[in-house]
């Protein structure tokens, strides 16, 4: 399994260590990440189309430069449930964690998308239940 360990040490590298807040935050992204109701990561790319910004999560998962996002576009996408579960999560306002997201979540579906698509056969839940095992 090594290239998905490859994958779990950039992620957490990249949030320090996986240490209070970031830890809460990777935790909440994570579940929604795998969370089969919400369609996991296939989910979120399908609420970025209907809000009209595939081409932002498509340079996320493809291998080219990650383009930005702001923190508006984070709550337009995500909505206020799920923005709420996630700030809970990290232990910080909601008012702040869209833009936090703004930050972490290009990188994230970046490193959990390294050959530019979608992980498929359970590859992305093995990747965040390891993930979720490092940083716990």
């Amino acid at each position: 399994m090594g290239l998905l360990d490859e994958i779990v040490g950039k992620v957490t590298s990249m949030l320090g260590g996986g240490k209070g807040e970031q830890s809460g935050l990777l935790e909440g992204v994570m579940e929604m990440l795998a969370n089969k109701e919400s369609g996991g990561l296939g989910g979120l790319v399908q609420a970025f189309q209907e809000k009209g910004l595939e081409g932002i999560i498509s340079s996320w998962i493809g291998r080219g430069e990650n383009q930005p996002i702001s923190a508006d576009q984070i709550q337009q996408v995500l909505g206020s449930d799920v923005m709420q579960n996630i700030a809970a999560k990290a232990g910080i306002p909601p008012e702040e964690l869209s833009g936090k997201l703004a930050e972490f979540l290009p990188g994230v579906i970046d490193k959990l998308t390294p050959d530019g698509t979608i992980p498929e056969g359970g590859l992305l839940e093995k990747g965040l239940d390891i993930l979720k095992g490092k940083t716990s």
